[in-house]
This record gives structure tokens, sequence and C-alpha cells, in this order.
């Protein structure tokens, strides 16, 4: 007897290592109604045991066949579910079952799908009377008022809560116990400062705009987002050297998987603006040579796949660390787009989801765990329906970008043909190092001045500026 009753013993304290104990619960809560009442009480255990992929269907199930609009225990359960699987799970369900829950996880979501619709003011009034202060998402609720205020063209009102946000922000990363928090936050920290920028830009005060994009880190992963905007901002203010040194930082062999056609388009602006006309030409003519063959590829990929998105997430999954080349267009497009930080946290996400299929296995119960996994595969495939819907949005997007550059440099080639007088024009060897000159450089007292007189780094990436003197007579 005693024999027995130490291999009793045993099996609980391995059941309770391996998280049974609550898995167990959960089946029983499962078992114990056929009512949905009890899913949260599901749900709970087998968040308990991290097997939040897992949660999901009893939560969604939940959502959408329950009429109880507040239950806290409940609100209680989504927050720390969605906080781990994030919100992309729940933003595809329909605008009538998030507003059954009175979750603050939830009303933001609600919020972010009316923004996406271009119902600013109903967001807002959703984010203003949802418990989202002093709650883990109030900094990324905090961005999202200052995104609206700055679309709808009240800057000075969108400029405080990007503020707030970056103070919300450092609260949140002293609070935040997982790396996926702590990473999630440091991106909203940068997108808030960015923010800034981009209010201060779009109200037309240039010279602030130009010291707040300084204050963004260049390790942050949307610093190389930024240069193409700090560069529109040199050229409002007419510092043209500085918009063409900002724009050949991306010829850094580190930035070869960036892609933005509009960055040629400001080049192209940029040269005639200083009545270089040939550097104007040769940026077009380079341009309609290389992006008419990568908007074809782009469009033969679109229109054969549709909205295959298991095939997009292949495409992107099945290049992951493949080296690039020159003649990686179609790649090098995939690569810019699985850099973006949502795409790397959705894809995060499915890592962790993915490794629930191991642990599932080792429930006992046959059938129970036949339910589980199956919800399990549906969450699962909707997460990576996800990540191919991103690649195909990034790639749709990339091609329509490429289409209006099209337009665009046909009227800059137009305009230096137009502008080019024999009396403007003298033949200016573009290759020459001997156009520039020091004394057209300008800077402010957040910029430096390094001479690089045999000297280079390798590891960095400086503010580049342009020293070349204007054509124009």
């Amino acid at each position: 007897m005693d024999l027995i009753r130490k291999i009793i013993i045993l099996s609980l304290i391995a059941f309770s290592v391996e998280g049974y104990t609550s898995v167990e619960k959960a089946e029983y809560y499962y078992r114990k109604s056929s009512s949905i009442s009890s899913y949260p009480d599901v749900a709970k255990e087998l968040i308990d045991v991290g097997l939040y992929y897992s949660a999901i269907p009893f939560v969604k199930e939940y959502l959408i066949r329950s009429n109880v609009r507040r239950n806290q225990k409940v609100d209680i359960i989504i927050d720390e579910l969605i906080t781990q699987v994030g919100v992309k799970q729940f933003e595809v369900l329909p605008e009538n079952v998030l507003r059954k829950s009175s979750a603050p996880t939830i009303r933001y979501i609600l919020a972010k799908k009316v923004f996406r619709e271009k119902r600013y003011k109903e967001a807002l009034s959703i984010i203003s009377h949802s418990s989202l202060d002093d709650h883990a998402l109030t900094p990324f609720a905090n961005m999202l008022r200052g995104s609206i205020y700055t679309i709808i063209g009240k800057y000075n009102t969108a400029l405080p809560y990007y503020r707030e946000c970056i103070s919300s922000t450092n609260q949140g990363l002293r609070k935040a116990k997982t790396e996926t928090a702590k990473r999630q936050l440091k991106i909203n920290n940068d997108l808030c400062v960015l923010g800034i920028s981009r209010s201060q830009f779009a109200a037309g005060d240039f010279e602030s705009a130009n010291l707040s994009y300084l204050d963004l880190p260049k390790e942050s992963p949307v610093w190389p987002e930024i240069l193409f905007e700090e560069a529109w901002n040199s050229f409002y203010l007419r510092d043209y050297n500085r918009t063409l040194g900002k724009l050949v930082t991306y010829n850094a062999p580190i930035f070869n998987y960036m892609f933005n056609p509009e960055i040629e388009t400001l080049k192209a602006l940029t040269y005639m603006e200083l009545c270089l006309w040939n550097d104007s030409k040769k940026v077009v003519d380079d341009f309609y040579r290389e992006y008419g063959k990568i908007s074809k590829a782009l469009g033969r990929i679109l229109t054969q796949n549709k909205k295959n998105y298991k095939y997009y997430y292949l495409l992107a999954k099945n290049n992951k660390g493949r080296i690039l080349s020159t003649k990686d267009d179609v790649l090098r497009l995939v690569k810019s787009v699985t850099r973006d930080p949502i795409y790397q946290e959705l894809n995060a996400s499915f890592s962790e989801g993915a490794k629930e299929l191991k642990l599932l296995k080792k429930v006992r119960s046959k059938s129970f765990r036949s339910i589980l996994l199956q919800g399990l595969r549906q969450a699962l495939v909707l997460q990576r329906n996800l990540l191919g819907a991103y690649v195909r949005k990034g790639l749709d997007n990339y091609k329509n970008n490429i289409d209006k550059t099209f337009e665009g440099m046909s009227f800059i080639r137009l305009e230096v043909l137009s502008r080019r007088k024999e009396s403007l024009y003298s033949p200016v060897d573009s290759n020459s190092r001997n156009r520039g000159d020091i004394k057209y450089l300008k800077r402010n007292d957040k910029q430096y001045f390094w001479t690089f007189n045999g000297e280079f780094w390798a590891d960095e990436l400086g503010d580049y500026v342009f020293a070349l003197k204007s054509e124009c007579k």
C-alpha cells in the first residue's frame, strides 16, 4: 500500500509541474455545463499554464454567443490573453461582437477598427469612454489619440498626447514582465517620438521638426524609414544638400532590403531645384529602366495568387535568411515587409503559439485533447493568414507606389526638358568630387561636422550631407 501511495503522490506532483492540474480543471469546466458561461473559466485555466492560443477559441466563442455586456472577471481574462497573443486575433471579430465587451483591451481594439474605417471622432469617443487610464494599453491609446488628431489636422492637440505616450511608455517599461511586452513598448515609444516630428512637419514647423527627428536613436527599428521623411523636411527648408545626404544613406549595404520608389522622386526633384539637369534626368531614366520590370513582376504575383494568404506567408518564410543580390527585386520587397515591426510581432506571436502543439499532445484526455488541438489549429491558421495578408498588403502598396511614382517622374521629365535652357546649362561631370565646397554646408546645434580625412567608421551610419553649389542663375 505504501508503494501505491508513493506512486500516486509522485503522479500528482508530475501533473502539477507539467500544468496538467489546470488542464484537467479546464476540461471539468468545459464538461460541467452545456452553456458557454463556463468558457471564461476554461480559458483562465489554459492561460494559467501558458496555453494562450489554445484559450483563444473559448474567449472568442464567449464574446460571440454571450449577451453579458459587463463582467469584470471576464474582462481581466481577456486583457491577460490579448497582452500575450496580440490584438490581431480579435480585430477580425465583427464590430457588434466587440461592442459587447467592456474590457479595456477590447475597447481599444474596437477603437482601432473604427479608426481604420476613418471614423475618427467615433474612435476618439470609444477611447475616451474606456478604462484605459493607468492600464497596460495606456501608451498605445495615447499613440492612437495623437495619430487621430494629426490626421484630422489638429497638430497642437496631438503633441501633448505623443508626449504623454512617451511618459506612459517609460512607466510601462518599468512594469513590463515579458520581453515581448518590453519590445512592443519600445517600438511604441519610437513611434510617439516620430509622431511629434510628423505633427510639426504637417503643421509647417519645419525647423522644430528638423530637431525632433534627431531625437530618434539610430538603433531604433523604425529609424531607417524616417530618413526619407527627414529628407523631405530638409527639402522644404531648402537645404537641398542635406536632402541628398539623407537619401544617399539608403545606398549603404545594410539597407539593401529597403524599398521606397518615392526616394527617387525626391532625389530628382532636389537635383532639379539645384538646376543640375543632367543629374535629375539620370535619376528619372534609371527609375524608368529599373522600376518598370519590378512593377510587372509584382503585378504577376498579385494577379496569380490574389488572396491566397498561405502563398504570401510561405513566400516570406522560405526566403528568410537568404542573401540578397541585385537581381532579387521581389525578394528585396518581401524582406522590406518582414523587417517591419508589426510583421515581426505577428511572426513572434505565431512561433509562440506553434509551441503549444507539443504541450497539448501531453493532455491525457483524448477527447479534450482533440477539442483543444482543433481550436489551436484554427487560431494558428488565422495567425498564418494574418501574416500572409500583411505581406500581400505590403507588396500591393509597393505596386501602387511604383505606379504613382511613374506619374511623378513623368512630370519631372517634362519639367526638366522645359526648364533646361542653354543659358542655364553647362556640362557638369556628375561623378566629379570637385563640385562640392564646405561653404555650402548648413548645420544646427544637434548636428556635428566631421571631415573624414582618411577615417571610416565601418559600423556607423552618418548623417551625410552633400556640398553642391546650385547651378541656377
